[in-house]
C-alpha cells in the first residue's frame, strides 16, 4: 500500500507543478482536467501524510519500550497511536477504492407517481420538496424540465436537471421505488394506506463518453400526442432517436421545444447504450453491486417512509431512522453517506475476493 501511496503522491506533485505551468493555464480544457485530477488526489495525499506521521511516532514508541525508564510512557503512547494508525489504514483503503467514472456527471432527476392513485401523486410532490431542500443545502443547481401535476396535488411526473459537483455520485442511490405508509388526506376512516413513487437518476453523458458515432444515429421528429393545446397539436416538437447498430430507441415529447426534447432523448439513448455496453462487459460485478444498492428498476422497493411511526427504512442496507419529519425536510445526507460507505465496503470485499 505504501508503494501505491508514494506513486500517488508523486503524481499529485506533478499535477501541482502543471497547475502553475503557463502552457496549462492557457489551455482552459487541459487546466480543468488537471485541476480535477489534483482535487481528487488531495484527500488521499493528506491522509498519506498523516499516516506517515503516525507510523513514525508508533515506530519510535516501540523503540522506547526497550528502555526501562520510558517503557510506561511508550505503552501509553502506543495505546493511542496503534488504534489511530489502524483507523487511518482503513480510511486510506476506502479512499483508494476506484471511483465510478460517472460520479462527476450532472443528472436528469425524474420522480413519478406509482401505485396508489392520487395519494401516490401527493407523495411524489412530497419527495420533490424533500429533494429540492437537500439540493439547496448542497448548493446544487436545478432546472425544471417537465412537470405534470396530480389531480389532488403533488405530481404524477416531474423531471429536473441537477448540476453541480459530483452530482451523480451523490444521488445515484436514490433510483428505485419509494414506498409511503400513512393515512391519506382523502381517507375518511383514518386507515393507513401504502402508496409508491419512483425515482430515476440518469447521469448526463455526452457522445464522447461512449463508443457511438453521429452517423450511427437516425433522428426523427413528429407531433407530440396528448394534452398540450395548439403548440403540441401543430408543432413537430417530439423527437425519436434510433441507434442503428443496436436498434436501441429513445424518444421524448415532454420538453417545451424540439431542442429540449432532442437533448433529453439523446441523454436517455446514451444511457441505454452505456448500460448495454456495461452489462455485457462486467455483468458479474454489476450483479454484486445491484445486490447492495438496487438496480434502479422502478419495481425495486428501496425505501419505506412510515408516517405513523415517524420511521424511514432503507431496505438495501437495513438502515432504520426514527426521524422521518427531519428527513422529509431534506435532511437525507446521513442516509446517502451510509449508502456510499456500504458500496465502498462492498467494492473492497470484491477486490479482496
Amino acid at each position: 500500500m505504501l508503494d501505491k501511496l508514494q506513486a500517488i503522491y508523486e503524481r499529485y506533485m506533478h499535477l501541482e507543478e502543471q497547475l502553475s505551468d503557463p502552457n496549462v493555464i492557457g489551455d482552459l480544457d487541459r487546466f480543468k482536467r488537471v485541476n480535477k485530477d489534483y482535487k481528487e488526489l488531495h484527500p488521499i495525499v493528506v491522509a498519506f501524510h498523516e499516516y506517515k506521521k503516525v507510523a513514525d511516532e508508533t515506530a519510535q514508541a516501540r523503540e522506547m519500550i526497550e528502555d526501562a525508564d520510558f517503557r510506561e510512557i511508550a505503552k501509553e503512547e502506543l495505546a493511542i497511536l496503534e488504534p489511530k494508525k489502524a483507523d487511518l489504514e482503513a480510511k486510506i483503503k476506502m479512499l483508494l477504492v476506484p471511483k465510478d467514472p460517472e460520479d462527476s456527471k450532472d443528472v436528469l432527476f425524474e420522480i413519478r407517481s406509482g401505485t396508489g392513485g392520487d395519494e401516490a401523486s401527493i407523495f411524489a410532490g412530497d419527495l420533490y420538496r424533500m429533494y429540492q431542500r437537500f439540493f439547496d443545502t448542497r448548493n446544487l443547481k436545478t432546472e425544471l424540465i417537465d412537470a405534470t401535476e396530480g389531480v389532488l396535488g403533488g405530481y404524477s411526473k416531474i423531471i429536473l436537471e441537477v448540476s453541480g459537483e459530483d452530482v451523480y455520485g451523490l444521488l445515484k442511490f436514490e433510483s428505485g421505488a419509494h414506498r409511503v405508509q400513512r393515512v391519506p388526506e382523502t381517507e375518511a376512516k383514518g386507515r393507513v394506506h401504502t402508496s409508491a413513487a419512483t425515482v430515476a437518476v440518469i447521469p448526463k453523458l455526452e457522445l464522447e463518453d461512449i463508443k457511438v458515432r453521429r452517423e450511427e444515429l437516425r433522428i426523427d421528429v413528429f407531433r407530440s400526442s396528448g394534452a398540450g393545446g395548439q403548440h403540441v397539436n401543430r408543432t413537430e416538437s417530439a423527437v425519436r432517436i434510433v441507434h442503428l447498430p443496436t436498434g436501441i430507441v429513445s424518444e421524448c415529447q415532454e420538453g417545451r421545444s424540439q431542442i429540449q426534447n432532442r437533448e433529453i432523448a439523446m441523454q436517455r439513448l446514451i444511457q441505454r447504450i452505456t448500460d448495454a455496453q456495461r452489462n455485457s462487459a462486467d455483468a458479474e460485478q454489476a450483479a454484486k453491486r445491484r445486490s447492495l444498492v438496487g438496480t434502479g428498476d422502478r419495481s425495486d422497493k428501496i425505501r419505506t417512509y412510515n408516517y405513523p411511526q415517524n420511521r424511514m427504512t432503507d431496505h438495501r442496507i437495513n438502515l432504520t431512522l426514527y426521524s422521518l419529519d427531519k428527513i422529509m425536510s431534506g435532511d437525507i445526507g446521513d442516509i446517502i453517506e451510509a449508502l456510499r460507505v456500504a458500496e465502498n465496503a462492498e467494492k473492497l470485499k470484491t477486490e479482496d475476493d
